[in-house]
């Protein structure tokens, strides 16, 4: 086997003039320099996007962000190639630098993809949705208009194993096996068999055991092209692994959200009309993981867990000299920014209306009886109990009692806050009639055999990066059948040996491989039970079912267990049956469904520094029905570690040269077990109708709606000093700066001071 090592650009904007790799070719145990210009002979120095834009795999113009990828050294090991990278000699134009959307759309900003025919400017896409001319009615009769603005940073998903890639491809036979850190294979060899003009059989994808995806494992990386094409020109295995900075100076990232929201609102506090505004900063290429039609992701699911009759959102995308963005970090495309506004602008009107935040969110919630919920952007909510949730974290964490205890801190100096989330968010994208990824309808599948001997093999379309899909998926089956757990293994990550699905991500899982699993278990279900009258002798009519038996209804001691049925399958068959014991689903979501959750964070802010605390954590989640408790409690914990470490150290900005700043793990801080906060967990239950368990999936939750209560609990306790608000994270000098200097304090690039 062969390796792989990129050389990446030390610039955020230049021109390349010229590429020099002479000396790594004279290397001992070098095989192959691959630059832009030999990949395009190849057709691959630029590759499609899933949002219907164009990257570039290797350079071939010039740069557009710090750490884009020059050019690929194959040699014997990867020591050897990475010190003949730093043989090639790259001589570049340096051009002027976006670092945010303003400066993109600024007069006389330099155009970033002058390599697009007809591109003029720094725009990469506009969208709007809902009722213009109904929303502007509603703030005109408004006594009250809530207005916040505030920027969601960059976030890296920092999965502890980074994106990496063997391509073998064996001439004598024409096969391309791919080993890939992909959390959607299908979709991967899709996009390949249309690039590279390989049939689909002639190409296998295997994703072995991830060490996490989080998102970041969606996208098309070009180590991943540079790795297969190396491969192909060889004739031998060539392995690329990213590093850590790689990983988080150039990977899919997310957020980088500019937010400007407003609310109508009664001066008893009802919400009458919403106005939404959001730019985003997509980098230098626009390549969001993302449904076809919606360019920002399902950011217009912004309106939450609340009635409000009518909106109007805008949204504008840009160009900007930093790495491509918008994975679906732990969130379904968009979610966790629409959330975290949300949930800020909300507490920010309650403010504005002298409201207790609490019965301001009681006040506007979607009630039960209100069920199935059109939204004013059209989302149909499913099910849930806003209000139950609410009243169940307001009495764990002694809401009353702290409101009493804030105002005596505050009194002696003690500076207290208690944040509230309050939230739901589709998942599971999505039905064939909206959604799709380059085309493909986001249905997925699953394929089960019973052996004769009554044990199983579930192969699944969807694809786990640690979720814990072996467990749940046989806790599945085993609840449909009757074979036990122990009994089923569930196979997945390799295209040739499991049926087409789309993937693991956006907390769609169980919602959609999960109710194909579901389905598919029915159907054997269904079969067996023919089986059961055939070897009873009765009239199918006459079987019942109980958890791995059939019996005579009218004679309950007659019975067959599963496990005789199976046997049956293959050697006692009745005239006419196909023998065997398999079946398959396809999974197509009539509609997604709506976790929902609220949290609770009490926390102390020491004046003096700007540090502070969590005090308690309270998360209440509506997942619909547990299959596994502890496997939920696991993505409740992981996911609400991730959001307090965006809201309280997770920096990644830009210098106003473009340069990467938090581009290592001593700036771009990880928590440990010393730094998480307790948690206090709890649940409500209101199954998903349409379902077939009644499931709604959980795996983002936290990540989705417990970034806003962190920051909600840091504003509550500086509040009354005039602060409204802090851009993430709340590092302990920029509350510093808010507490001493009784202001909001803002977070976008470049860094301050450099404007």
């Amino acid at each position: 086997m062969l390796h792989g090592e990129l050389l990446r650009s030390p610039l955020a904007h230049a021109r390349l003039i010229s590429l020099d790799y002479s000396r790594a070719w004279m290397v001992p145990g070098v095989h192959l320099v691959i630059t832009g210009d030999f990949a395009a002979q190849h057709n691959l120095a630029w590759m499609p996007t899933l949002s219907y834009d164009t990257q570039a795999v290797l350079v071939t113009d010039k740069v557009r962000f710090q750490g884009q990828e020059v050019a690929f050294v194959v040699a014997d090991d990867p020591y050897i190639a990475k010190d003949a990278c730093e043989l090639i000699d790259v001589e570049y134009e340096p051009l002027p630098v976006i670092v945010n959307p303003m400066q993109a759309v600024a007069p006389g900003a330099p155009l970033i993809r002058d390599d697009k025919e007809g591109q003029k400017d720094n725009i990469c896409y506009t969208w709007n949705v809902g009722d213009k001319e109904g929303t502007d009615r509603a703030f005109a009769k408004a006594d009250k208009i809530s207005k916040l603005d505030l920027f969601y940073p960059r976030s890296n998903p920092c999965p502890i194993e980074c994106c990496g890639c063997i391509g073998d491809y064996k001439p004598e036979t024409e096969k391309l096996t791919i080993y890939l850190t992909t959390q959607a294979p299908h979709i991967i060899r899709t996009a390949v068999a249309i690039v590279a003009e390989l049939p689909e059989h002639k190409i296998r994808v295997i994703s072995p055991d991830l060490g996490g995806g989080f998102g970041n494992k969606v996208p098309v990386y070009p180590g991943y092209v540079c790795a297969v094409l190396a491969s192909v020109v060889i004739g031998r295995p060539v392995k690329w692994i990213e590093d850590n900075t790689g990983n988080l100076i150039s990977t899919g990232f997310a957020r980088d959200m500019y937010l400007h929201g407003e609310l109508a609102l009664t001066n008893e506090g009802k919400i009458i009309g919403a106005r939404y505004h959001a730019d985003t900063d997509n980098g230098g290429f626009f390549s969001d993981a993302q449904p076809t039609k919606f360019k920002i992701g399902l950011y217009h699911s912004v309106t939450g867990a609340y009635d409000i009759p009518v909106g109007y959102l805008t949204a504008q995308g840009h160009y900007t000299n930093k790495a491509p963005g918008g994975v679906a970090y732990r969130c379904s495309f968009r979610i966790t920014e629409a959330l975290f506004f949300q949930e800020r602008l909300i507490q920010n009107a309650a403010y504005d209306m002298g409201m207790d935040p609490t019965e301001f969110r009681r006040l506007n919630f979607v009630k039960p009886d209100m069920f199935p919920y059109r939204t004013c952007f059209g989302f149909l909510m499913d099910s849930g109990d806003y209000e139950a949730a609410l009243d169940i974290a307001m009495e764990q964490i002694g809401y009353h009692a702290f409101l009493k205890e804030k105002e005596s801190a505050r009194n002696s100096g003690r500076l207290l806050g208690l944040g509230t989330s309050c939230f739901t968010e589709p998942v599971g994208a999505g039905n064939s009639r909206e959604y799709d990824i380059i085309g493909i309808k986001m249905f997925d599948s699953a394929e089960l055999r019973v052996h004769p001997t009554g044990k199983a093999v579930l192969k699944i379309g969807s694809k786990t990066q640690g979720q814990g899909h072996e467990t749940t998926f046989a806790q599945i089956v085993a609840h449909e059948t009757g074979i036990p757990a122990r009994d089923i293994l569930v196979q997945h990550g390799d295209t040739d040996n499991t049926p087409f699905g789309m993937g693991t991500y956006a907390s769609r899982s169980t919602p959609t491989a999960g109710a194909a699993t579901a389905m598919v278990s029915r159907k054997i279900r269904a079969k067996a039970k023919k089986l059961a009258a055939h070897l009873l002798e009765v009239s199918e009519e006459d079987i019942e079912w109980e958890l791995g038996r059939f019996y005579v209804g009218s004679a309950p001691d007659r019975g067959v267990s599963i496990q005789q049925c199976a046997m049956a399958a293959y050697t006692n068959m009745p005239d006419g049956m196909e023998p065997g014991l398999e079946n398959n689903a396809y999974y197509d979501p009539p509609n997604m469904t709506w976790p929902s959750a609220t949290y609770m964070i009490a926390v102390e802010i020491d004046p003096e520094t700007g540090v502070w605390d969590v005090l308690r954590l309270v998360a209440v989640d509506d997942c619909g029905v547990r299959i596994n408790p502890m496997i939920v409690e696991g993505q409740i914990h992981g996911g609400m570690i991730e959001a307090y470490a965006m809201s309280n150290m997770q920096f990644i900005t830009y210098d106003k040269d473009g340069n990467c700043i938090g581009a290592n793990y001593m700036d771009y801080l990880l928590p440990t077990a010393w730094e998480a906060p307790h948690m206090e967990t709890f649940e409500v239950v209101t199954p998903s109708p349409h379902h077939p368990i009644g499931c709604k999936g959980i795996g983002e939750s936290c990540a989705v709606g417990g970034p806003a209560a962190f920051v909600n609990a840091v504003i509550d306790a500086i509040e009354h000093l005039g602060v409204r608000n802090i851009d993430m994270p709340c590092l302990s000098g920029r509350v510093w700066e808010a507490i001493h200097y009784r202001k909001d304090v803002s977070g976008y690039p470049p860094l301050p001071g450099q404007d």
